[in-house]
């Protein structure tokens, strides 16, 4: 919601689903799995080590992570097994009496203390089989787990923006008006339930399921109304003028490495886009000597220069051994890329400098010949860089290798140009004399740029085996001789 992929009513309407997702996990944990565990455990660990980079790995992976919750809420039946026993704790449930809201609010402060609502109804139900909660208290502290899930994602999101937070404020919005008519109602409707179940453990667990089914069927018409409400609340904070500010690197999203990859993926885009802006700036420059404008895209390498930083901070926190091949791959290749785009602002920004310096203070200009040699790499130079970043987004071999086939033609080129500039500086041309230098350092800057923009496709030939070790054809006999050679 924050990054603007999704709205808050569609976010609120699949919390309301995911609450019933939730439910049903409670129902499936609540069966005698201790036989499915291990099968589960082993099958995902010889899935995963076995198809580590593939699809397949990552089934491995969920099945893996199930086999170790069914493992671990074994456990926590089995730690919880003796309290259910103990006299101090029978005694300490005793005493609640069925105080509607004392036993809702219990429930809540269960689920924040342990910060997991299903493991507290699962607690709840297990108490409730061994009669150590009677039903009419079990079912207000179902109640209170639930408001207190609500509750729980508010604290976690406390210190992030206004509009993240505006779905987990709207979510507990429904579970706190879903408890406050089911406290209503539960006096009325328990009767009804013991009639229906008699099974206090499954009773509980199927209380649990049906209250979040009914909190969707009838909250899911009011949506629009809650998101409303909650950015009416939570109002999204003025937009700055600081262009330079990261707007996709969400911190949340750490903990997801491929989510955090993408976030930075695309703030490296923005960076793009701004190092694109002042290359194309850079030759209206050129060709105007417009000072005040060669200034204004100066100050946007200052721009990137904030983006680079943040992206790089962002990226060193994401977990490095957490990463799969591909993905410690793709973290390899966002942070050359983005260092490779900030060294190319850091040439724009010095090649203004000079061009105003040298060219635009003296009133110079470069011959017509020379002109349009610059325009010609420059716009070869342009469509690079925006080949360069379709490579760097779909990974296309095909792009790969034609971005390095115009890399090539684009060195051919810069020395064919330099050339003809000392042609002209031979034939005594009056403006290749006096922009001589700046010519010069323009086409060999041009080369650098080019270089660096070209790179990114080198990881791609690498990793399909097509990328070659060296420009040396062959190396010259007797060239490394020791007999022959002379220390100087």
């Amino acid at each position: 919601v924050s990054q603007g992929l999704i709205t808050t009513a569609a976010a609120l309407a699949v919390m309301l689903g995911a609450d019933v997702g939730t439910a049903l996990m409670v129902q499936f944990f609540s069966l005698n799995l201790a036989w499915l565990a291990p099968l589960l455990i082993v099958s995902g660990v010889v899935v995963y080590l076995s198809k580590k980079n593939e699809r397949a790995g990552q089934i491995g992976k969920i099945v893996l992570g199930l086999g170790v919750m069914i493992l671990a809420l074994q456990m926590v039946t089995a730690a919880t097994a003796p309290l259910t026993q103990a006299s101090g704790v029978r005694v300490m449930f005793a005493q609640l009496s069925g105080d509607l809201l004392l036993d809702v609010l219990i429930g809540a402060l269960l689920v924040v203390v342990s910060y997991s609502s299903l493991a507290v109804v699962l607690l709840v139900a297990t108490l409730s089989a061994t009669h150590v909660l009677p039903i009419h208290v079990a079912l207000p502290i179902v109640l209170g787990a639930n408001l207190g899930s609500g509750l729980l994602a508010l604290l976690t999101t406390w210190k992030a923006d206004a509009v993240a937070r505006r779905v987990p404020l709207g979510n507990f919005l429904f579970k706190a008006a879903g408890v406050a008519l089911a406290v209503l109602a539960l006096p009325l409707i328990t009767p009804y339930l013991l009639q229906v179940q008699d099974d206090p453990q499954q009773l509980v667990v199927q209380f649990h399921l049906l209250f979040n089914l009914a909190l969707a069927l009838v909250f899911i018409r009011f949506t629009e109304r809650f998101a409303s409400i909650t950015e009416r609340w939570l109002p999204a904070p003025p937009v700055t003028n600081l262009v330079g500010q990261p707007k996709y690197l969400d911190p949340i999203a750490l903990g997801t490495p491929a989510l955090a990859l993408g976030n930075a993926a695309r703030e490296t885009i923005r960076l793009a886009d701004i190092v694109h802006e002042m290359l194309t700036g850079l030759i209206t420059v050129l060709k105007t000597n417009n000072l005040p404008f060669a200034e204004a895209l100066r100050r946007k390498d200052d721009e990137i220069d904030r983006l680079y930083s943040a992206i790089k901070r962002y990226l060193a926190q994401v977990s490095r051994e957490a990463l799969e091949a591909n993905e410690a791959r793709r973290w390899t290749e966002i942070i050359q890329f983005t260092i490779n785009l900030e060294h190319v602002g850091d040439i724009i920004e010095r090649l203004l400098l000079d061009i105003g310096q040298r060219k635009i203070q003296h009133n110079l200009s470069f011959s017509e010949a020379g002109m349009v040699e610059l325009e010609d790499l420059h716009t070869r130079l342009t469509a690079n860089l925006q080949l360069s970043v379709a490579v760097f987004l779909n990974g296309d071999l095909k792009s790969a290798h034609q971005l390095i086939a115009e890399k090539v033609a684009f060195r051919e080129l810069e020395l064919r140009y330099a050339d003809h500039h000392l042609r002209r500086l031979f034939e005594n041309t009056q403006r290749s004399l006096e922009t001589s230098s700046l010519h010069l350092d323009l086409l060999s800057d041009f080369k650098r740029i080019n270089s660096l923009i070209c790179s990114v496709s080198y990881p791609i030939l690498e990793s399909a085996g097509v990328l070659a070790k060296t420009r040396v054809i062959s190396e010259p006999a007797g060239l490394f001789n020791s007999k022959q050679s002379t220390v100087i």
